[in-house]
């Protein structure tokens, strides 16, 4: 019996034997290109994001929080597994027609929590593959409604004809297309209806909902609700409305008394598309933004909150990643870990509060199909010879137009004290010999499994992503 087949059969037998009566549901917020520095909590100006606050208010903000990889395909991909997305094949932003996806032998969080019995839901974008075989229905989810990729991905995209050819953007209810080129203006309000509408429908048993919004990914839409509220345009609008979104989440649960047992996680799936300039958020003062293996670009805002379990008004300094949601709701929910290796470390005592918990020790940042760009241990960051795009040699774009990107190169390996440093300026590599050389251990160790393709290393590690059929 293959595993999928395995899974729906250990989810009937639950059905039959009942529920234990105390369990908790989960909502994963997830935004898509919202920086650092994007909540009024953290110092956005121009608009403020009261719910979001006071969700930070009442819960813990993980000020230490990375991305699985600093782009949007990848970085879903890793949090939905629990893997670093180069274990599992995957690389960059599958866009229309991709011939990968995410493997039938990968177990999703989906996948995870039906071994309990729980009912699951994506609502807003997917992006791990755009074929039907690799849609979240076909990978434990019960219900759907988005997009199979980001909200550029369109014919109106500003360089249609020029860099892209983009067909009409689907928009899905389940397996089917429902719709084309949609009203972007009317997608928060409708992701944020589904989520509400799902935990009315499903507040007597356990729930997972994955709400993956399709903002603030440019091209930005808002809708009459939120249109010219901020004072920081089109941009503010559209995180007031985001903001309004968690609101009415919270709201639903609170109404249907299920505030205690649901653990809410708000984050970005990668820091800002900076050149997109005021249709672009802000990393808050991290070096470089999204598409990059700076802290602007994997360091993303993570709030999560849960009634009587978070410490009201605290924050965690401590080292997580998104690839550690999986391990984490496994532990809380008692679902078996997949069998196949995974990269995610659950962060449970971090979310108790539990003062020397330091679950996760350090942290590989790879970017592009399996390049080794740096390694971190929370406090020193290691970064290794290699390209990257630059958004500091041009002038942002402007009102949906991208501005011009550019190459640079570090020639050598520099090292950052993340304490005094966090915008990666100063290299104190000569300073710290001995934690410079701690790094290299843990990256040397990583390169054996996975493999570095900028030091040439094969790693036997590495997993093949779904294929086309």
């Amino acid at each position: 019996m293959n595993r999928k087949l395995m899974l729906l059969a250990a989810t009937s037998s639950l059905a039959f034997t009942g529920f234990a009566a105390n369990y908790t549901n989960f909502i994963i917020i997830n935004l898509d290109d919202a920086g650092y520095g994007d909540f009024s909590y953290n110092g956005a100006y121009g608009y403020k994001t009261p719910n979001i606050d006071r969700m930070a208010a009442e819960g813990v903000r993980f000020t230490h929080f990375l991305a699985g990889q600093p782009i949007s395909g990848a970085s879903r991909a890793g949090l939905l597994t629990g893997c670093y997305p180069n274990r599992i094949g995957f690389a960059g932003a599958p866009g229309p027609g991709s011939d990968y996806g995410i493997s039938p032998d990968e177990m999703t969080i989906g996948e995870l929590l039906k071994q309990k019995g729980y009912s699951t839901a994506v609502f807003g974008k997917w992006h791990l593959g755009d074929a039907k075989q690799f849609l979240p229905l076909q990978n434990g989810f019960d219900e759907y409604y988005g997009l199979p990729y980001s909200n550029d991905m369109w014919p109106y995209h500003p360089q249609q004809g020029e860099v892209f050819n983009f067909p009409d953007l689907p928009t899905y209810d389940g397996n089917e297309v429902v719709g084309y080129n949609t009203d972007q203006s009317q997608f928060t309000t409708d992701y944020t209806n589904r989520t509400v509408n799902f935990i009315k429908k499903n507040k007597n048993k356990p729930f997972f909902i994955y709400l993956a919004h399709s903002m603030p990914h440019v091209p930005l839409a808002v809708s009459d609700k939120f249109k010219g509220k901020s004072e920081q345009g089109l941009y503010g609008d559209v995180m007031m409305e985001l903001d309004w979104s968690v609101g009415e989440v919270l709201k639903a649960l609170r109404e249907q008394g299920l505030e205690e047992n649901t653990l809410i996680v708000l984050t970005s799936d990668n820091g800002p598309w900076a050149n997109y300039g005021n249709h672009a958020g802000s990393a808050g003062g991290l070096r470089e933004a999204k598409a990059t293996t700076f802290d602007g670009g994997n360091r993303i805002p993570c709030v999560m909150y849960w009634k009587g379990v978070t410490q009201p008004g605290t924050s965690c300094n401590k080292l997580a990643s998104n690839i550690d949601l999986l391990p984490t709701l496994a532990e809380i929910s008692g679902a078996p870990l997949p069998q196949r290796k995974i990269d995610g470390v659950s962060i449970l005592p971090l979310i108790k509060g539990e003062k020397d918990a330091n679950p996760r020790e350090s942290f590989v940042y790879y970017y592009h199909k399996n390049d080794l760009e740096a390694v971190t241990d929370g406090k020193f960051k290691l970064v290794f010879p290699h390209k990257y795009v630059t958004y500091g040699a041009y002038v942002p774009g402007n009102d949906g137009q991208p501005g011009d990107l550019t190459n640079l190169e570090l020639k050598k390996a520099e090292m950052y004290d993340l304490r005094r440093d966090p915008g990666e300026r100063y290299d104190v590599i000569s300073q710290y010999p001995e934690e410079a050389a701690k790094l290299m251990k843990i990256a040397d160790d990583m390169r054996k499994d996975l493999g570095d393709n900028l030091t040439r290393v094969k790693g036997p590690g590495r997993r093949e992503p779904g294929k086309l059929k």
